[in-house]
């Protein structure tokens, strides 16, 4: 099945591969060479709820909404990802 790397990098993900994984919008897609290739792997989230102020009994830090809170988010959702894969990988 191959497929055009577009102007911006971009490759698509066949609609028969990604429904045979279950691959949905939102999943984090989470990239690694290995041996000279590309491998990809599909991390669904564990949740849509906000967890917007559990935290807030525990610390003192305070992040305002805006650019700041959005580089934490992400940084800390692709960091629960990658110990998902490693879970995985590891058959836990």
């Amino acid at each position: 099945m191959p497929n055009v790397v577009g102007q911006k990098g971009q490759v698509v993900i066949s609609k028969e591969i990604r429904d045979k994984l279950g691959v949905e919008p939102g999943w984090w897609a989470l990239q690694m060479i290995v041996d000279g290739h590309l491998e990809i792997h599909f991390v669904p989230p564990e949740h849509n709820r906000s967890l917007l102020g559990s935290l807030a009994p525990y610390t003192d830090v305070v992040i305002q909404p805006g650019e700041e809170w959005d580089k934490a988010r992400e940084k800390a959702g692709e960091a629960a990802a990658w110990e998902r894969v490693k879970r995985w990988e590891q058959g836990s």
